[in-house]
């Protein structure tokens, strides 16, 4: 015997029915929007860092080490390169405590900051070009610019700590200086065909429609 909905209802209790479990919150749901907005904030950060990295090391410390170095200039300044008559010189006027000082920098803000930039540079370059080909190419200029610049600090602390001064050796750091900065201006490029391409797909359906 059929039972009517006052029985059933007696026998359920009066709890109302559980909403169905096909439901979706939508509270939490990943949108495209929220997933760009995250990827700009981390864009900000690593700019941001990069700034205050390449001020803290170019800027200001290797400036404040000429102090301790006659007025001479670091190797890491030098954007045309130098010869062994200024690092001779330099070691003449550099004591061991004004070497280990140069060597701490190279070891905390030397290699923050040519890490933080290219990671940075790769990942604006990344969100910014579509095709993968362009996108590996474009990578390679803040790749190369973090290892030459971390090889350059390297090399720089051996020149001048070395017992005997090697003209190859001179040689090598000067030309990894200068690599360091011409590849620090290509990325710089790199970055900004990036947000060129960018522009220019975003605005290319605009033009193209009705």
């Amino acid at each position: 015997m059929a039972k009517t909905p006052a029985q059933r209802a007696a026998k359920h209790g009066n709890h109302p029915v559980p909403p169905s479990s096909g439901v979706v919150n939508t509270s939490t749901t990943r949108t495209p929007q929220k997933a760009q907005g995250n990827a700009n904030l981390i864009l900000i950060a690593g700019a941001v860092a990069s700034l205050l990295l390449f001020w803290y090391f170019h800027l200001l410390t290797l400036n404040q080490l000429t102090q301790l170095s006659d007025g001479l200039a670091m190797p890491d300044s030098l954007v045309f390169g130098f010869g062994q008559g200024h690092v001779e010189s330099l070691r003449a006027a550099m004591d061991a405590d004004a070497l280990g000082q140069l060597q701490f920098v190279h070891k905390t803000a030397g290699t923050l900051f040519p890490l933080v930039f290219g990671i940075t540079a790769m990942t604006l370059i990344a969100m910014n070009v579509a095709k993968k080909a362009l996108r590996r190419i474009l990578w390679v200029f803040p790749v190369l610019f973090a290892g030459i610049q971390l090889w350059a600090n390297v090399t720089i602390d051996g020149m001048l700590s070395a017992e005997t001064l090697d003209p190859g050796a001179v040689t090598l750091a000067s030309v990894l200086v200068v690599a360091s900065w011409i590849l620090l201006l290509a990325s710089l490029v790199a970055m900004g065909a990036a947000l060129f391409l960018s522009r220019r797909r975003k605005a290319a359906p605009a033009s193209d429609a009705p």
